[in-house]
């Protein structure tokens, strides 16, 4: 993956977990052609194992075809709770964890 091309690595995204797209924001350039144009989304793959869900893609510069970043996106039900993961050098790092039931226990107040 090409750190010429970002403007941060790994940016920290907080809950923000992307299963498609990119991050534009910290996209400079492309390091091997120069320009600014779109990234393209290529190999997307879609893997179900044990209950995860992974969703890997590369981006690309449109011009040149460099390599900018390896996305990865996890998704998985563990308990009461989905968990989202997202990794790229490009969209950055996060993860979340959203309650399937209707009333998220983390979020309750205390009765005391």
């Amino acid at each position: 993956m090409c750190a010429g091309c970002v403007q941060k690595q790994y940016p920290d995204r907080g809950h923000t977990c992307l299963e498609n797209g990119s991050y534009l924001m910290n996209f400079l350039s492309c390091a091997n052609c120069h320009q600014r144009d779109f990234v393209l989304i290529s190999d997307k793959t879609m893997v179900n194992e044990d209950e995860e869900e992974i969703v890997t893609y590369l981006h690309m510069c449109k011009n040149c075809d460099h390599v900018i970043a390896r996305h990865e996106y996890t998704f998985t039900v563990v308990d009461d709770y989905q968990e989202y993961t997202m990794l790229c050098m490009l969209c950055g790092k996060a993860e979340d964890s959203i309650s399937v039931l209707p009333d998220d226990p983390r979020q309750t107040a205390p009765l005391f």
